[in-house]
């Protein structure tokens, strides 16, 4: 391979969303997991593999917290939850590059499932890649604000506010949807988009305003890590 084709190729692997790509295949896989192992609406099976239960991430099973944005219950919750990994998480990956991708979609994963263990309903299992999807929309948001030179990032910014605020609505007139991972999802996007930013060609971003949002996203999740353990005497 001469250095021609070897720039070529560097060049297609550098624009394709491997990251996104990896995320669906993980959770597509986990789900054949769940269903050789009982069944993807079975409780048990749920807590087996790794969904959000308080009592056990406070009696130190602490993985749990990111397990569970790989969990599905029932093939519907799969299906929309990947169609939406897909149409966002590819998007996301070509503005702010493969590794802040990974880090905002696991980061702002993790502190919905902190958030849902600290302030959510008690003793009850939650699983879902939308703690996480909820953290894309929320880098979204987070574009509109702080990249608002930008018409499209103005345009964008303000459909996934309206996509969160809809989401939202939907989740208080459903009780078994979980809303505080969605809250605590949306929160940590913005806060990771804002302290990871964009690549240097879209502008720059003030060193403080990324200061802030890694202090505060950090900050956040120690606090709700220590409320959920407390809530759980654990």
């Amino acid at each position: 391979m001469d250095n021609t084709q070897w720039r070529y190729y560097m060049t297609r692997l550098k624009l394709m969303p491997f990251v996104t790509y990896i995320l669906l295949i993980l959770t597509a896989l986990m789900f054949v997991a769940e269903s050789l192992l009982g069944g993807s609406t079975n409780s048990e099976t749920l807590a087996t593999v790794g969904a959000n239960y308080g009592p056990f991430v406070a009696n130190g099973e602490w993985w749990r917290l990111i397990s569970a944005m790989f969990i599905h219950i029932g093939f519907l919750h799969i299906a929309t939850n990947g169609v939406m990994i897909y149409a966002v998480g590819t998007q996301i990956e070509q503005l702010f590059g493969h590794w802040r991708t990974l880090v905002i979609y696991l980061g702002s994963g993790i502190l919905g499932n902190l958030t849902s263990f600290a302030l959510g309903r008690m003793n009850t299992l939650s699983a879902g890649a939308s703690t996480a999807l909820f953290g894309l929309f929320g880098a979204f948001l987070m574009l509109g604000v702080s990249y608002r030179q930008e018409p499209y990032f103005q345009m964008a910014g303000r459909q996934f506010a309206t996509l969160i605020i809809l989401n939202l609505v939907i989740d208080i007139v459903m009780p078994q949807v979980d809303i505080w991972g969605h809250i605590g999802g949306a929160i940590g996007g913005y806060l990771l988009g804002m302290g990871l930013a964009l690549p240097a060609r879209y502008g720059k971003l003030p060193w403080w305003q990324r200061i802030l949002g890694i202090a505060v996203t950090v900050t956040a999740a120690a606090v709700l890590y220590t409320l959920g353990m407390s809530r759980y005497g654990g």
